[in-house]
């Protein structure tokens, strides 16, 4: 299972970034950095006030010490993959929703060691650190994200009728890739966890809804009252709610080393991408 999360995921994750390239033209980035109001609103409310909801969701909710890091952990982690496909699948800013996955992952080298080793010190009494590898960040947001979206973005330019014949495929392949990583990364990550009592599970899944469906509003309302044009807004208020739950899954078993706080990222992973597509779709029918 090794080769699954070394190899073959992120070359589905390539795929589908190059396939959402193929959609996008050089002008749908020019927008998002002439008129940078919406990226720089996006890239605040995740990097600020995302973490303080976690934060005020694990002081208040009593769960396990560890559960309430996992919460404050999901919360620092950016959006990933699949809040780019959400935005593609329900025509938003594709290209803010790339942009913002872009430069947040970049920023997490240094928000997230900050915020999981305070939350864990704070709920756990512990102060170990939290590291993330530059060169290792780097690479993966380039070959998974940059380069497979600048080929798309190049096919779209230069072989424009090839592009147009593959739209119709790519909107079904696309999402059933995405469905394929979710079942490798979930299933390989679970393994001893599976004998968690289904109300244990449920208990932890509570404020993981709240975190999910509040963020998603507040950052709706939130980028309402910066004056950001509708499909802006609802684009933000998908990569507030739908994080990168494979980031989190790594960083809880390869760094933290701890079950309690992997189970948090596979029960987060297990329904955001639903309910985060089912609210997007909501809010983006309002305008």
């Amino acid at each position: 299972m090794q080769i699954n999360q070394d190899v073959l995921i992120p070359i589905a994750i390539a795929v589908i970034m190059w396939g959402i390239g193929l959609n996008l033209t050089f002008t749908s980035f020019k927008r998002v950095f002439i008129e940078p109001k919406a990226i720089l609103t996006g890239l605040s409310l995740q990097l600020i006030m995302l973490p303080l909801i976690g934060f005020l969701i694990a002081f208040v909710w009593n769960l396990d010490s560890a559960y309430k890091v996992g919460i404050v952990l999901i919360a620092a982690c950016p959006g990933g993959t699949a809040s780019n496909l959400v935005t593609h699948m329900l025509n938003g800013r594709v290209a803010l929703s790339i942009s913002m996955t872009a430069f947040n992952s970049f920023l997490i080298l240094f928000t997230i060691p900050l915020i999981t080793s305070g939350a864990m010190e704070v709920f756990m009494h512990s102060e170990q650190e939290v590291p993330l590898s530059f060169w290792r960040t780097f690479t993966n947001i380039s070959t998974t994200v940059i380069v497979p979206v600048l080929i798309g973005l190049l096919m779209r330019n230069y072989f424009p009728d090839f592009a147009d014949k593959l739209k119709p495929y790519l909107r079904f392949v696309l999402p059933g890739i995405l469905l394929v990583v979710f079942l490798i990364v979930g299933l390989d990550s679970l393994g001893g966890e599976s004998a968690r009592s289904l109300t244990e599970k449920l208990v932890i899944a509570i404020p993981l809804l709240l975190l999910n469906l509040g963020t998603i509003l507040i950052g709706y309302w939130i980028a309402g009252r910066f004056r950001i044009n509708h499909d802006g807004r609802y684009t933000i208020a998908i990569e507030m709610g739908l994080q990168n739950s494979a980031l989190a899954i790594f960083i809880g078993s390869q760094i933290i080393q701890n079950p309690q706080v992997v189970l948090v990222a596979i029960i987060y992973s297990s329904f955001s991408f639903f309910t985060t597509l089912g609210m997007g779709y909501v809010l983006g029918k309002r305008g």
